[in-house]
């Protein structure tokens, strides 16, 4: 399909990948600790690694040779996935969070402050909302059909 969104939805669509990235992200970085924190079947849980690694999103990284065992590591494809996750973090903390607040929050290692994601224009940055766009054919969008 033509739609970078819905690319990107095959990659991390089903419900486990996004948690499983959170994981990884957070250090949670072994088959057992990932199955311990998300109580997720194994086989299910080695069906997804093996689909974000194969995807380039995680590595797999050896950390024992006797016996042998791996570690899964974000790469750039999969750390920015990360920053698509800590919007939508900003989102659920938002609306969702009630009285209680985030169950997380987020220092930016530049200002030490706590803060929270937000997209801002990649020209100008200045923040940036749906509202805030038009939304054009790119080159990628192909040719377009003509009405009758």
């Amino acid at each position: 399909m033509r739609c970078s969104i819905a690319r990107t939805w095959d990659v991390v669509g089903e419900p486990w990948s996004p948690l499983i990235l959170r994981d990884v992200f957070v250090g949670i970085t072994r088959f057992d600790q990932i199955q311990d924190d998300l109580g997720i079947s194994r086989k299910v849980l080695a069906e997804r690694l093996a689909w974000l690694v194969d995807h380039e999103v995680l590595e797999r990284r050896a950390y024992s040779t006797r016996p042998l065992r791996h570690e899964y590591a974000l790469t750039p494809r999969g750390a920015e996935l990360c920053d698509l996750l800590m919007l939508m973090a900003a989102w659920g903390d938002r609306w969702l969070a009630g009285e209680a607040g985030p169950p997380v929050l987020y220092r930016h290692h530049g200002c030490g402050e706590i803060t929270s994601a937000e997209t801002r224009c990649a020209h100008c940055r200045e923040p940036m909302h749906a509202t805030d766009v038009d939304v054009l054919p790119g080159p990628g969008a192909g040719p377009t059909e003509e009405a009758p």
